[in-house]
């Protein structure tokens, strides 16, 4: 069974480097992000339902995704293990990001205006006002934050309990997942039925958050970058997204900021278009780590 656990492992990393994404019409995450919108709407009590909305989508959407496993696994084992693959790939999310990071850093030095624009697939804050640092710095941010929420986080879940139950793993994989995609939509203070479905998110992302911190400062190779991070990692309004983002601060030697929100100073300006494109690369370096330590705790 652990041979199994670290295939699928080895397949979703497979699928990730070879199509990155289903297609929008067949992803699975699409469509939970459709399903959710019918919910997005005043309630009359709106903290009630957003607790009953947290609680029972990422349920729901984990029960589907176990499920899945388990009928794959009474077909045959290996048929189990390839739908564990599957769900593991649809639960994360490494090369388009990095590659939306890259073109904003493309454009940013050219065609500024378009950079702005495309920035929208990556970073939800008002890019019109953003000069070149700033769009580079929201891209380097999201290309960090995204490591931990995208790939991180479900790929930790998965993992801590292939060892148990391949099932378990999926339906781990998937509830963070669904977890995620409820705060992306609802987690906002202009949402009030946001708030529970945010703090479930920000409880989940605890660990991924500090682990995607680490990663970052091994892929670089320079591991006591955790500690000048450390004093940066709490000025941003969440309680985890400062930790991966600091760390990448630190480890480039740059400023990292959202206007009128925080900053990051790693160093004395914001990253030119070399510093951001090695920050994204030391991104894509750490979630190659995170996918080859996945495989090696799903061997345990």
């Amino acid at each position: 069974m652990t041979l199994v656990a670290a295939g699928s492992v080895a397949l979703a990393a497979g699928l990730d480097r070879l199509v990155a994404e289903p297609p929008a019409a067949l992803h699975p995450v699409a469509w939970l992000g459709r399903a959710l919108g019918p919910l997005d709407r005043p309630w009359s009590r709106p903290r009630l339902a957003g607790l009953l909305v947290a609680g029972a989508v990422p349920l729901l959407v984990a029960a589907l995704a176990g499920g899945l496993v388990v009928v794959g696994d009474r077909i045959d084992p290996l048929v189990g293990g390839v739908a564990a693959g599957l769900v593991c790939f649809v639960a994360t999310s490494r090369r388009m990001l990095l590659a939306e990071a890259r073109a904003v850093v493309a454009l940013s030095g050219t065609e500024l205006p378009a950079a702005r624009e495309r920035l929208r697939s990556l970073a939800g804050r008002d890019a019109a006002a953003l000069d070149a640092g700033d769009v580079r710095s929201a891209a380097v941010e999201s290309a960090a934050e995204n490591l931990a929420d995208g790939l991180v986080a479900p790929l930790a879940g998965f993992a801590l309990l292939a060892p148990v139950s391949l099932p378990l793993a999926a339906a781990a994989a998937a509830w963070i997942k669904a977890v995620n995609t409820l705060d992306s939509t609802f987690g906002y203070r202009s949402k009030p039925m946001g708030w529970a479905p945010a703090r479930l998110d920000d409880l989940t992302m605890w660990l991924p958050a500090r682990a995607s911190a680490a990663l970052l400062a091994v892929a670089a190779g320079r591991p006591g970058a955790l500690r000048s991070a450390r004093p940066l990692a709490h000025v941003t309004d969440s309680p985890n997204a400062g930790w991966p983002m600091a760390t990448l601060a630190v480890l480039l030697g740059v400023r990292l900021e959202k206007p009128g929100a925080y900053a990051l100073p790693g160093g004395p300006a914001p990253p030119t278009p070399a510093d951001a494109d090695r920050g994204v690369a030391v991104v894509s370096r750490a979630g190659w780590l995170a996918f080859g330590l996945a495989g090696v705790i799903a061997l345990c």
